[in-house]
C-alpha cells in the first residue's frame, strides 16, 4: 500500500520559504521541479502538485502556533517573472480521478485555513504577484485578504482551465471570484473564459487585484502594504506564547495508521475501517501551553487529521468507517473547559485546529458511522462532535447505563461546520430550540443511551439481543451501494442549513467537478486535458447535458 506523508517540517521543504522579521512573515514559492509527489512530471513554473500544498499547509499552520509575533503574512514567489502558474497539468493528466478530487478538496481546505487564519487569528495576508497568476495560483491569492500584481505589461492573472482544459478553477476561483471579491458575474465570465487573463488597469478596475504596481516600485509597495496591514490588525487578538510543533511519531503499516491517541484499524475484505480516538490519559493542566503540542486537545486533534488525510488519499477502496472513541469522559470535558477558559493565543489556536480537523471529517468522503458499544465509550464533548458530524450514531443499551455519552462547553457552538452551524444546531435544524435541551440536560450529567435516542444525540440504541445484527447488517448494506452515489448524498446531507462560500466549493467538488473529470471532453481519448501540452487539439462531443 502507498503511505503518503502529510507530516513535514520548514527543515524539509523542498518548495516554499518561510522567513520571519519581526511582525511580518514571508512565504516565498520557491518550487524545485525535480522533486514532485510522484516521478514522471516537473514542477515548472513554479506549477505545483500535492507536495507542495502539502508544505504550504504546514507552514500557515506553524506560522500560528511557532510564530504569534507576526500580523501578516506575505505570500509571494521566488521566480522573477512567475507567481505560480497553477496546478501542475501533466500530475493531473496522469492521475486518477480520486486523487484528482482529492487533491482538489486538499487545496481548497488549505485555502480556508488561510482565510481562517485571517478572520479568527487576525493575521492578514498579502498576496504579492510579482508575475504570471494562473488558475490554482491565483485562487491562492484569492484566498489571501489582499492582492498585489505587478503592472509590467505582460503579467496577467487568469482561470485558463475551461477555455485550456475542458474544466473548472476546482479549488474554489469561481465561488471566491463572485462571492468573495464580488466580480460582476458579466465580468467574471469573460475572465474565466479569456485563456491568457487580465492584466494591469482592468484587472484592478474590475477587482480581480486590490493593487497594480510598476515593478521598478515593487519591493517598497510590498513593504509598506505589509506594514499598513500589519498596523491595522485587530488589537483583541491575544499572541502566544509559542508552542513547536512536535512530530507526531506515527507508526503506519498497510493495515492500522497507530498514534498515541488515534488508531485506524483497515479491514480490507470489507472494504472498510475502524477509526478510534482515545481520550486524554491525565487531568488538564493548569498552563496549557506547558505541555507544548503533547497536551491532549492539540496532539489527539493533530493525529485524527493526519489519519483522516491517509484514509482520503492511500484507502481509496475504504468506503466505510465506524468511528468508536474510548477513555474517561469526565477528562475530556475537563480538557474541554480548560481550554475554553484560557485566553491564551495558544488556547485559541489549538480550538481553531479542533475545528478545523472537525470540518475535515464533515468533508471526508466516507461513509461514517460512530458507535458507542463499550462501558469506556466516551463520546463526550469535543469526541461527541464526531458522533454529531457521523452519518448515524448507534449507541448499545446496557442495564447498568455506563454507555452514555456527555456535553461540554465543546458543544456550545464554537465547532461550526461549513455552513456555520454548530452540529447541533445542523442536527436539529428543524427544531432549534431542541439545541437549548440537550445543553440544559448535560450540565446534569451523562446522558444514557435510551435518553441519547429520544433527545435525538443518537440515531439507534439498542439492547445486546439485537445491537450487534443491526450495526453488521446497517454496514454491509451500506458498503454494498455505490461509492460514487454515496459520495454525492452524504455531501448534501452533511452540509445542513445556509449555503456559504465553503459548502459551494465543497458541493461542487463532491458533484460537478467529480463529474466533470469523468467526462469524455476533458478526460477521454481525445479530451482537453489529456492532449494538453500535445500538437492535437481536443475533440468535443457537442451534446449540452
Amino acid at each position: 500500500m502507498e503511505h503518503t506523508q502529510f507530516e513535514t517540517h520548514p527543515s524539509r521543504y523542498k518548495h516554499w520559504k518561510l522567513a520571519t522579521n519581526g511582525a511580518i512573515a514571508t512565504l516565498k514559492m520557491a518550487v524545485d521541479d525535480e522533486h514532485p509527489h510522484k516521478p514522471g512530471y516537473e514542477l515548472k513554473l513554479n506549477s505545483y502538485d500535492l507536495s507542495v500544498d502539502i508544505e504550504l499547509a504546514d507552514a500557515i499552520q506553524r506560522v500560528r502556533f511557532e510564530h504569534p509575533e507576526v500580523k501578516t503574512l506575505v505570500v509571494t514567489a521566488d521566480l522573477d517573472k512567475v507567481f505560480c502558474s497553477g496546478a501542475n497539468i501533466y500530475m493531473l493528466g496522469m492521475s486518477t480521478h480520486g486523487f484528482k478530487v482529492n487533491f482538489c478538496k486538499f487545496t481548497n481546505e488549505t485555502r480556508l485555513y488561510l482565510e481562517d487564519a485571517a478572520e479568527d487569528s487576525g493575521l492578514a495576508t498579502l498576496a504579492a504577484c510579482r508575475g504570471t497568476t494562473a488558475g490554482g495560483g491565483y485562487e491562492l491569492a484569492l484566498a489571501c485578504d489582499e492582492v498585489m500584481l505587478v503592472d509590467d505589461g505582460n503579467s496577467a492573472v487568469s482561470f485558463p482551465e475551461t477555455p485550456l482544459l475542458a474544466v473548472l478553477p476546482g479549488t474554489g476561483g469561481l465561488t471566491r471570484l463572485v462571492d468573495k471579491r464580488k466580480v460582476r458575474r458579466d465580468r467574471a465570465d469573460v475572465f474565466c473564459t479569456t485563456a491568457e487573463g487580465i492584466k494591469g488597469k482592468r484587472a484592478k478596475d474590475w477587482n480581480l487585484v486590490d493593487q497594480v504596481v510598476p515593478r521598478s516600485k515593487w519591493d517598497e509597495a510590498v513593504a509598506a502594504r505589509a506594514q499598513v496591514l500589519t498596523e491595522k490588525r485587530a488589537a483583541n487578538f491575544a499572541s502566544g506564547p509559542a508552542v513547536e510543533l512536535g512530530p507526531l511519531e506515527s507508526k503506519i503499516t498497510d493495515d492500522k495508521f497507530s498514534y498515541k491517541f488515534v488508531e485506524v484499524t483497515i479491514d480490507r475484505a470489507g472494504r472498510s475501517a475502524n477509526l478510534l480516538v482515545r481520550g486524554p490519559d491525565s487531568a488538564a493542566p493548569s498552563n496549557l501551553a506547558g505541555e507544548g503540542s503533547n497536551t491532549w486537545s492539540l496532539r489527539a486533534f493533530r493525529e485524527l487529521d493526519d489519519a483522516l488525510l491517509r484514509l482520503r488519499f492511500d484507502l481509496p477502496e475504504i468506503g466505510m468507517v465506524t468511528v468508536r472513541t474510548t477513555g474517561d469522559r469526565k477528562l475530556v470535558c475537563a480538557h474541554d473547559e480548560a481550554l475554553a477558559k484560557d485566553a491564551s493565543g495558544f488556547a485559541r489556536e489549538v480550538r481553531l485546529l479542533q475545528r478545523r480537523v472537525l470540518r475535515r471529517f464533515d468533508n471526508t468522503a466516507r461513509s461514517l458511522y460512530a458507535v458507542a458499544d463499550a462501558t469506556d465509550s466516551c463520546f463526550a464533548g469535543s469526541l461527541l462532535e464526531l458522533a454529531l458530524g457521523a452519518d448515524r450514531f448507534y449507541m448499545l443499551i446496557d442495564g447498568d447505563e455506563k454507555i452514555a455519552v456527555a456535553t461540554s462547553v465543546a458543544n456550545a457552538g464554537f465547532f461550526t461546520s461549513w455552513s456555520g452551524l454548530s452540529r447541533l444546531g445542523a442536527r436539529f435544524y428543524g427544531e432549534p430550540k431542541q439545541v437549548a435541551t440537550v445543553l440544559s440536560r448535560g450540565t446534569e450529567g451523562d446522558i444514557s443511551s435510551e435518553e441519547a435516542e429520544k433527545l435525538g444525540i443518537a440515531t439507534i440504541a439498542a439492547d445486546d439481543i439485537d445491537f450487534a445484527d443491526e450495526l453488521r447488517i446497517a454496514i454491509e448494506e451500506r458498503a454494498s451501494l455505490s461509492p460514487d452515489a454515496l459520495t454525492g448524498m452524504e455531501a448534501s446531507l452533511r452540509f445542513v442549513g445556509p449555503e456559504t462560500v465553503a459548502t459551494k466549493i465543497f458541493g461542487r467538488l463532491s458533484a460537478w467537478q467529480n463529474w466533470i473529470f469523468t467526462r469524455a471532453n476533458s478526460t477521454g481519448p481525445t479530451g482537453a486535458l489529456t492532449l494538453y501540452g500535445r500538437p492535437e487539439r481536443p475533440q468535443y462531443q457537442w451534446n449540452r447535458t
